[in-house]
């Protein structure tokens, strides 16, 4: 194995690892829900609003760490991010506010996720291995934050079981701060771009001005606003059809599971097939899978097919949007055009988390949100399906004179 094939799998590991943790553990706050809403007398609104706060927050930072990255290395904002994603988790278990737990889940968890996950961490894998093996290497990287939340989420209903919520918060808490020393492992050395060196306003301009760019983030708005629904209501809404807590979790300990291999394998195919036509696949078979759940009664082992069945299209969509943008303007910005692309989906994870919360405090019922995720996915499909996947004219003329 030559040195430099040595050094991108010891990249690959050091960013698999921080996305194991860092997505292992925030795909577990749903569980949290009830615990502290029960203890401070709050509606599911006041911490459906904390945690939408958190993704709208990741969001928001992503473009700017994403650059920060680009430009410095990634090391560092790994570094900070984990730093603020630690102090987060540990501050949040002393929240007894509406207000505290905002701050603390909503905007330092936000800002500490947005230098730990996916934009910052496959932009590195995406400038890391060839062209032909980007999209593979990318879903392999998000597979194993995928893992992370399969093998995390038991063992926080544990903790919470053993230790109570706020203690099991800090527990979590250190667990993160394991991130700091994993971040040396990723030596992430900026490129030049391909041709004339881009400044940051053109490539926000190119990227912006093109309608494809414009098509994928919008798409991406709707899987952010279906994941982050179901991670954080769905264990609460099995409870309410008087399921026990455990088929929660297992559930979405199957959706992190079985989404190993669902982005493993779209990685795969978008290195073979157009990834926005793969795109739109998945968002149809989300709004079918969605659809039947809703449609038939509720038993723990339909709640376990639905875990199965959106596990396998929970995060492909991830390395096909990444890859596509990749494709499309280079590697020299991909974390900070992908943390713009992130940053519709994380306001759809606003409008997920919190309408989920707020129209069943109105309404009493998860109903009108599952149909409104449904609708989502046809839009999607359709945003993505149109998108041609080919490299920007820039590109082109460098390709040609090379």
């Amino acid at each position: 194995m030559s040195s430099v094939w040595r050094k991108s799998l010891w990249l690959m590991v050091g960013a698999s690892l921080v996305l194991f943790l860092s997505l292992g553990v925030r795909h577990g706050f749903g569980l949290f829900l009830l615990p502290m809403s029960s203890e401070f007398g709050w509606g599911r609104g006041v911490f459906a609003f904390a945690l939408a706060l958190q993704n709208l927050i990741w969001g928001i930072t992503q473009p700017i760490t994403g650059a920060l990255a680009d430009r410095f290395g990634a090391r560092r904002i790994i570094v900070i991010g984990g730093l603020l994603y630690a102090a987060g988790l540990v501050l949040m278990g002393f929240a007894d506010s509406p207000l505290f737990l905002s701050v603390s889940a909503g905007v330092l968890i936000g800002i500490g996720l947005s230098g730990t996950s996916f934009s910052v961490l496959l932009g590195v894998v995406g400038r890391a291995v060839p062209p032909e093996k980007r999209s593979m290497a990318m879903g392999i990287a998000a597979a194993a934050g995928s893992f992370g939340q399969f093998a995390m989420l038991p063992g926080s209903l544990g903790l919470i079981e053993w230790l109570g919520w706020s203690a099991a918060l800090i527990v979590l808490g250190l667990m993160v701060a394991l991130i700091l020393p994993l971040a040396a492992m990723v030596r992430d050395r900026p490129q030049l771009s391909q041709g004339p060196q881009q400044t940051l306003g053109q490539a926000l301009r190119e990227a912006c001005g093109h309608s494809g760019f414009r098509l994928l983030a919008f798409g991406f708005f709707v899987c952010g606003f279906q994941v982050v629904f179901i991670g954080v209501h769905l264990p609460t809404y099995l409870i309410d059809k008087n399921l026990p807590a455990i088929v929660g979790t297992t559930v979405l300990a199957l959706v992190g599971l079985f989404n190993v291999f669902g982005t493993y394998i779209a990685g795969w195919l978008g290195g073979y097939h157009s990834k926005p036509r793969l795109l739109s696949a998945i968002y149809l078979a989300r709004a079918v899978v969605i659809a039947l759940f809703i449609m038939v009664p509720v038993s723990a082992w339909t709640a376990y097919a639905f875990g199965i069945a959106m596990g396998l299209l929970w995060l492909s969509t991830v390395p096909l949007t990444n890859g596509t943008v990749a494709t499309m303007f280079g590697v020299r910005n991909l974390s900070m055009l992908g943390g713009i692309v992130f940053l519709l989906h994380q306001i759809g994870s606003f409008l997920g988390g919190w309408l989920g919360g707020y129209l069943f405090d109105r309404t009493g019922s998860y109903d009108l949100v599952w149909q409104i995720s449904i609708l989502l996915s046809v839009v999607a499909a359709a945003l993505n399906w149109p998108i041609r996947e080919q490299p920007v004219a820039r590109l082109q003329t460098a390709q040609a004179q090379a």
